[in-house]
């Protein structure tokens, strides 16, 4: 395990497995929100408001999404941050022979409650989810495939176009969680290790030597100052440290990131520190074309901050390893549908979701997709429907029991089963948002049957 130290006798408290406690996974976001809240403070005057501001690129994203979009949230807002591994401008240092744009980070804010509370989600970036069609900018579109989430940055941003990138994570979000986002925010790495070295690097304090060749990382052992490649290699790192997970990886990312909050706070009075500070971090986003400008990103950091910390919770979407349901695939993790599902439709209603009731939701894992037995009917009178829904579904590690054409046509699809799967039957519907299975008598024994209609829900996941 290794720490990072904020300020003397301010350590953040060191744990030995995957879950962290609220105060600690508080990290990311509070980064963030303290270097927008920095700059509506300092960029007061002239020239120094101008200079920030016009940093922030703004790129319009609706055309490149499209109109097959969830509704509005029930109230309050959602904004998706996009961490970009573009690493343009990054020499020949970590990352070196990527041809493609990538994400790193991906977390969903919602404020809600009319500005009383805070919830952000984070994304794994192996979590293997369905990947829509996307704009590639070359006015050409992808194919639709399962993969990990993080591919969708690099789709949309093959031609280094990243409003075209963003969009493309904004519609496989949105189509895999069915929950609307109203902005999105883009960092790229440029600014990460700009923003690191205008403060004169932050402290770690790792327990023992680091040597990591994937991340270009030769580290001893005890407190020592890192900054460049070396910070950007301390936090990118995952095989040699912990447990060698993306889980893991994300929570000494939340670490790294308080420390950096911690470090700019207290460099405040350099004003060449801090001019060194706000213009990489300027230089480094893209938003939205609303959220193109400090003003309306000041606003948005200030509500953040005068939130109470217990009124921000920090989840993960619930999961477990995708071989349970693919033997084959050791690599990748799956969403845990129902608690998933859960969490999703507490942000598209606006209500509180917090650690502790997911966290107990998330303990019930839905039965292995390998032991759900799944009869596909076509009621849309399309040849191919059922075949090409149950191929989706056996991709999934379902095991198809049989195809074929309803006995009438289907006005809406429906997902019946017999007394007793009923949580096999919820297996199932966790990839088919929105659709409620029904529990029937008249259901063929010992299957789930999916009856095809008209209004199919995209298979995700």
């Amino acid at each position: 395990m290794n720490a990072v130290r904020t300020s003397p006798g301010n350590r953040p408290a060191r744990s030995g497995g995957r879950t962290r406690s609220p105060r600690r996974r508080i990290g990311r976001w509070i980064a963030l929100a303290a270097a927008l809240l920095v700059l509506g403070t300092s960029g007061a005057g002239g020239w120094l408001y101008t200079r920030l501001s016009g940093n922030i690129q703004g790129a319009g994203v609706d055309d490149a999404i499209g109109d097959n979009r969830p509704g509005a949230t029930q109230g309050g807002q959602n904004i998706l941050v996009i961490g970009s591994d573009s690493r343009e401008g990054a020499g020949d240092g970590y990352g070196r022979g990527l041809t493609t744009m990538q994400s790193d980070t991906l977390l969903l804010l919602h404020v809600g409650g009319s500005g009383k509370w805070a919830t952000v989600v984070s994304f794994p970036r192996d979590s293997w989810v369905r990947i829509p069609a996307c704009d590639q900018g070359d006015g050409t579109f992808s194919v639709p495939h399962d993969f990990k989430i993080n591919e969708a940055f690099a789709i949309g941003g093959s031609t280094g176009d990243t409003g075209k990138a963003a969009a493309c994570v904004i519609k496989t979000v949105e189509q895999n969680t069915r929950v609307r986002v109203d902005h999105f925010l883009v960092v790229d790495f440029r600014g990460f290790t700009g923003m690191i070295n205008a403060l004169g690097g932050v402290e770690i304090c790792p327990e023992r030597p680091i040597h990591d060749r994937k991340a270009h990382l030769d580290l001893r052992a005890g407190c020592q100052t890192v900054k460049d490649s070396q910070a950007l290699g301390y936090v990118r790192a995952r095989y040699s440290l912990g447990d060698g997970t993306d889980i893991g990886r994300i929570g000494r990312q939340q670490e790294f990131m308080r420390a950096l909050a911690a470090r700019a706070k207290s460099r405040l009075y350099d004003p060449r520190a801090l001019y060194g500070f706000l213009d990489s971090a300027t230089g480094s986003l893209t938003t939205d074309p609303e959220l193109a400008g400090l003003k309306p990103l000041y606003e948005l950091a200030s509500g953040l901050t005068s939130l109470p910390t217990e009124r921000i919770s920090f989840l993960t979407v619930p999961n477990y390893p995708r071989e349970r349901d693919v033997p084959s695939d050791r690599a990748n993790v799956v969403w845990n549908g129902p608690a998933a599902q859960r969490l999703f439709t507490a942000l598209t209603l606006d209500r509180e979701m917090t650690g502790a009731p997911l966290a107990a939701a998330a303990r019930q894992l839905p039965p292995a997709a390998a032991t759900v037995a799944v009869t596909v009917l076509n009621g849309t009178g399309v040849p191919g429907k059922a075949r090409e829904t149950a191929d989706r579904l056996r991709g999934l590690g379902f095991r198809i029991s049989g195809t074929g054409n309803a006995p009438a046509p289907a006005d809406r699809t429906t997902l019946s089963y017999p007394e007793g799967l009923a949580d096999q039957a919820r297996a199932v519907a966790a990839r088919l948002p929105g659709l409620v299975p029904v529990r029937s008598d008249r259901a063929a024994p010992g299957t789930v049957t999916l009856t095809i209609g008209p209004d199919l829900p995209a298979v995700t996941g």
